[in-house]
């Protein structure tokens, strides 16, 4: 028995699976609330054109649907889960533990994770080393020494002058979404890494990297939503100080109430992404 694993960005899910799930007569999808709408869409189209039931999919996020992937074999478990990333070895170990052993992974496409925020307020023009030192858990001492400290950054400003005097308060995915694996390694890390001194210590301790890197604070700036992206743009709808971190489509679809802010200033549109 075969169980499959799509990660990808801009569209995801895939009916590999004709078979896979015969014991139930339906098709069992779970995984990343980025990919949902388009699996969604799939799914009834599978139902629509085809003899077998409409695929039954879940949101519950990357990690979250490959926790309950990796879970094992049988009529309680997916058959399919989507993913905003990679598989890990660590869960190609659970899987393996469990006896899902024949896991088929396939690459559906791009995508761009985007910070946005009301278009009832001015377009942010942020770099990488902004967003980190307005989200992580501890930051470089601003005294210049080698050392970190807690982030006592409150402000946008106080991360650069040159940024809005208003509160760092940002709205995004919980630690099981694979969108937020990615901002961590892109967004986070990439700022991180304008540090050099930082940048060394991954040479000698990647671990100790990683969590200086990776780790978002835990005080009140980043907001977790749980998995759900329409819910982030219904709340920046009424809170036009607020920014929120998702995939590019939540923007694209919702272009009339919400704006991309530019990194390092590179906006966020479909031919940047397709690009690479």
């Amino acid at each position: 028995m075969k169980k499959i694993q799509s990660y990808l960005t801009v569209a995801g899910f895939f009916v590999l699976s004709i078979g896979i799930a015969d014991a139930r007569n339906q098709i069992s999808i779970v995984g990343s609330s980025t990919v949902y709408p388009f699996a969604t869409v799939v799914a009834e189209h599978f139902g629509q054109t085809s003899s077998f039931k409409t695929p039954k999919i879940e949101s519950t996020g990357s990690g979250g649907g490959l926790k309950l992937f990796c879970a094992g074999l049988g009529i309680r478990t997916p058959d399919i889960t989507n993913a905003s990333r990679r598989i890990k070895q660590s869960e190609v170990d659970s899987c393996r533990e469990n006896g899902v052993t024949e896991i088929v992974e396939v690459k559906m496409g791009y995508d761009g994770i985007v910070l946005a925020n009301s278009k009832e307020a001015g377009v942010m023009k942020l770099g990488l080393k902004d967003i980190y030192l307005a989200l992580a858990k501890d930051v470089p001492n601003p005294d210049g020494s080698q050392s970190f400290i807690d982030n006592p950054y409150k402000m946008w400003s106080d991360v650069n002058a040159d940024l809005p005097k208003t509160e760092i308060m940002v709205l995004g995915p919980p630690p099981t979404s694979g969108t937020r694996d990615a901002f961590v390694e892109l967004g986070m890390e990439g700022g991180c890494k304008k540090f050099d001194w930082v940048a060394e210590i991954k040479k000698t301790d990647k671990n100790s990297y990683k969590a200086r890197c990776h780790s978002i604070r835990e005080d009140g700036a980043y907001i977790e939503t749980g998995e759900n992206d329409n819910l982030i743009v219904q709340k920046l709808s009424v809170n036009s100080d607020a920014f929120g971190i998702f995939g590019f489509s939540f923007l694209e679809q919702n272009m009339d109430i919400v704006q991309g802010a530019m990194i390092d200033d590179v906006s966020p549109v479909f031919e940047t992404i397709s690009d690479g």
